[in-house]
């Protein structure tokens, strides 16, 4: 973290120098803050890296080993070109079902997020269709969704349109139930996700983030790093918010545990009443499990905060990258909760 705040230092200094330099100085100053935002994306992606929870072996479950079809796919419109894998269920037999799409953090892609998630096995439980968007290293080299892009925050441009083209297109070859369509992510994902339910509120019927950030929290580099560490910009969202669920380790040293809580804040009904409900997972997690009810009873948001967990899929398999299999169940709770009926 300490590398982090220098290299932003870095990058202001730089900003500050150009203000002061006028066009004469343009070149030098671009030249070094390019150099500062390329160290730092590396640095953040050695601190993913390193923040690798032990947790026990777990059975393993090749998501090529479920009786499903996991399918590449290609999808291109005027925002660009991005791959994915898709997950369908051995049980999917043309009637209309769910479809959730799934945003992996940096580092990561659809193979090793469906690994860890152990989402397909639960699309064959619930006989669901999984949409896994893949980033490309030109887009991000640590394959980082550009969350903090003002560009990418905007509905119909940049990486929304990408995804919202790509779940359109997936509907549109299978028969899918456009009341349960859904997304989720960590991280980096997790921020995107956030964005996807934000901007496409007609797509979309409810929102999953593990470990991410608030809409709007960031628009360049060297703010997105600030809001990792919980000084995030405060936004208001356009439009209704739609019915979310949060996980966050309260010992997260990547994504600060107060974006878990501003997410929720920005998301949760004004008027929701909240519930608290402690728990633990048997030799495993403690959590606080947060409930915001509307005046009907309906629940709105669910706010899991994780004790003693960091940066990592709560419930997941070790055999996928960022999974801490001492609970609870991320995967299991969003599928609950998005096919709660409201």
């Amino acid at each position: 973290m300490k590398l982090n705040q220098r290299l932003l230092a870095q990058v202001r200094a730089a900003t500050r120098s150009l203000l002061r330099k006028g066009p004469a100085g343009t070149g030098a100053v671009i030249q070094e803050a390019m150099k500062n935002a390329s160290a730092m994306q590396r640095a953040a992606q050695r601190q993913m890296r390193d923040l690798a929870v032990p947790v026990p072996t777990l059975p393993f479950i090749s998501p090529d080993a479920l009786p499903g079809k996991f399918v590449d796919g290609s999808y291109t419109n005027e925002a660009g070109t991005r791959d994915y894998k898709l997950y369908v269920p051995s049980t999917y037999a043309g009637e209309p079902v769910p479809l959730v799409v799934m945003l992996h953090g940096c580092t990561q892609d659809p193979e090793d997020f469906a690994l860890g998630t152990g989402m397909n096995a639960l699309a064959e439980e619930m006989a669901c269709i999984v949409l896994y968007p893949a980033q490309s290293k030109q887009a991000n080299p640590s394959r980082c969704w550009n969350w903090f892009n003002a560009v990418d925050q905007q509905r119909g441009q940049g990486e929304p349109a990408l995804i919202a083209g790509m779940t359109q297109a997936v509907m549109a070859r299978h028969a899918i139930d456009a009341k349960q369509v859904y997304v989720a992510g960590l991280s980096a994902g997790g921020a995107m996700a956030t964005i996807m339910g934000t901007l496409y509120p007609d797509l979309y019927a409810a929102v999953g983030v593990h470990s991410g950030l608030p809409f709007a929290s960031a628009h360049d580099l060297p703010s997105a790093l600030a809001a990792m560490k919980g000084d995030f910009r405060k936004s208001q969202i356009p439009g209704r918010a739609l019915p979310i669920i949060v996980f966050h380790g309260d010992q997260d040293t990547t994504v600060h545990p107060a974006n878990g809580e501003g997410l929720v804040a920005q998301m949760a009904h004004e008027r929701a009443r909240a519930a608290v409900e402690p728990g633990r997972v048997p030799d495993g997690h403690a959590y606080t499990r947060t409930v915001h009810r509307r005046d009907d009873g309906t629940v709105h948001a669910e706010h899991w905060v994780v004790h003693g967990a960091g940066h990592a899929w709560f419930g997941g398999n070790a055999r996928g990258s960022y999974t801490d299999g001492k609970g609870p169940d991320a995967s299991r709770e969003m599928m609950r909760f998005f096919k709660t009926r409201r």
